[in-house]
Order: C-alpha cells, then structure tokens, then sequence
C-alpha cells in the first residue's frame, strides 16, 4: 500500500499515483518485448544451415549419399538442387570431420536405408596439426605440432571405410579433396596434394570412381575459394555443385 507523508508540501495526488503504477507495468512490458526482440534476432544467428536440415524423400527416385566436411555442406544444397525430381540427395547432418571420425560414425551415417551412389571425401581434418597433446589446434611450425591424421592413418582409415562402403552396393564416388592455399591456417599450403596420392591409391584397388575437385578448382581458385583459407564463396560452392553433379549423374546413369 502506496503511504503519503501528510507533511509533504506537494502531496500526490490520484492520478499522480495511477501514473506512477501505470509506468511500471508499461515498462515491465516494454523490457519484456525488448528482451523478447532480442531473443528472436539470437535465434535468427543461430538458423540451422539448410544442408544440416532433413529432407523428406521423393518415392521411386534413386538414393544419393553425400559425406564429407564443411566442403562438402557447403555444395550440398546446390547439389539436390541441381537434381531435383531426379534423386534424392542426402547427408550426414554433421561435419563428417576426419577419417578417424568416419570409421567410428560409417554405420550411422549410412542407416538402414539402399543407396544408389555414395560420393564421399576426407582430408581436409586428417591434415590439420595439432599440438603435441593432440588437444589444440596449432600451426604446423609449432615445436611438436602433428597431424590430427597421419598420412599412415589416413590411408588405413581410408581403406577401412572403403570396405564397409562396398558392401552397400551403391555406386561409389571419391572425390579428391580441395586445395589448400597459402595462410590458411593449420595446415601446410596444398598437402592435400599428398593426401590425394595416398587416396587415389586406395580408390585404384579397389575400382572407385574419382571425382577430381582439386584439379578442378585449383586453375580457378581466385575466383571461387575465399582468400587464404580452405573454403569457397556461396558461388565458388555452387561452381563445385556442378562438378559434383556431373560425376553423380554418370554414377546413376551407370546403375541404370
């Protein structure tokens, strides 16, 4: 209960008192809205990239699996575009990450579900040095810096998951993994070079397709991959996307 002074010279009056109340409830609800715009525009930041949310699947069209890295998600979306009405083109809704994580995940990923083809990569984390504790990233110059995925690793990780990939019966893709330019940070500039030879081995033996997206960006690069770093522009992704398809469309084309 609101008390007034009865010695006050300037006693309140009715309306100055309903003033007084009337604020405090408007300005609760204008810090609320305040606090609720604010919210809004965090969850706005937050949206969930398009290649991480399902899809819901058309019957009767041929199964496509993507895997791979933030490369890959960055093509993807382009991809399904791109074949629209004629597959259906899914992923992990995950950064695949490095092969290490591959072999651990593979089963996961690939479900229950038939696919048709499977285009896969990894590299660009195997590459990515790490200190000496294996806990931090590091720059390959730091004293004891090693790969997150040595090239020994790799290939063996590599021809693990090439095993369990055949057995699906898809059609199988390997696509070589993008250049990596100077002060891109982490890495050393175009190891993805070595990594590559040591795929293309694994994918000779074993009869796999290649899809080459290094030899296809790299004479390219300065118009599509954003500067000193591994990724691409929206429209350097969408350069990929086409290339991407082309080799899908032979592989379906092939199961027909």
């Amino acid at each position: 209960m609101l008390t007034v002074p009865q010695n006050h010279r300037h006693p309140l009056t009715v309306s100055t008192i309903l003033a007084v109340l009337l604020f405090g409830v408007f300005g609760q609800s204008a810090m609320a809205f305040q606090t609720q715009k604010s919210d809004t525009g965090a969850k706005a930041k937050r949206a969930v990239n398009p290649a991480m949310v399902p899809v819901e699947e058309t019957v009767g069209l041929p199964r496509v699996l993507l895997i791979g890295d933030s490369i890959s998600i960055g093509y993807t979306v382009a991809v399904r575009d791109l074949l629209k009405d004629k597959a259906n083109v899914l992923r992990p809704l995950t950064n695949c990450g490095p092969t290490s994580r591959g072999v651990a995940s593979l089963d996961d990923w690939l479900g229950d579900g038939h696919w048709d083809v499977i285009h896969f990569n990894f590299g660009l984390h195997d590459m990515v040095f790490f200190s000496a504790d294996g806990k931090t990233r590091a720059e390959p110059s730091v004293e004891g810096a090693k790969h997150q995925v040595s090239v020994e690793d790799y290939e063996k990780n590599l021809r693990q998951m090439v095993d369990r990939l055949k057995k699906t019966g898809a059609k199988l893709i390997w696509c070589t993994t993008t250049p990596v330019p100077e002060g891109s940070g982490g890495r050393l500039a175009d190891e993805s070079v070595l990594y590559n030879e040591v795929a293309a081995k694994v994918m000779k033996e074993n009869d796999i397709a290649v899809d080459d997206l290094h030899a296809f960006a790299l004479p390219q690069l300065e118009e599509i991959q954003l500067p000193k770093n591994v990724h691409f522009t929206p429209d350097g992704s969408n350069v990929l996307a086409e290339e991407v398809v082309r080799s899908i469309t032979a592989a379906l084309a092939e199961k027909k």
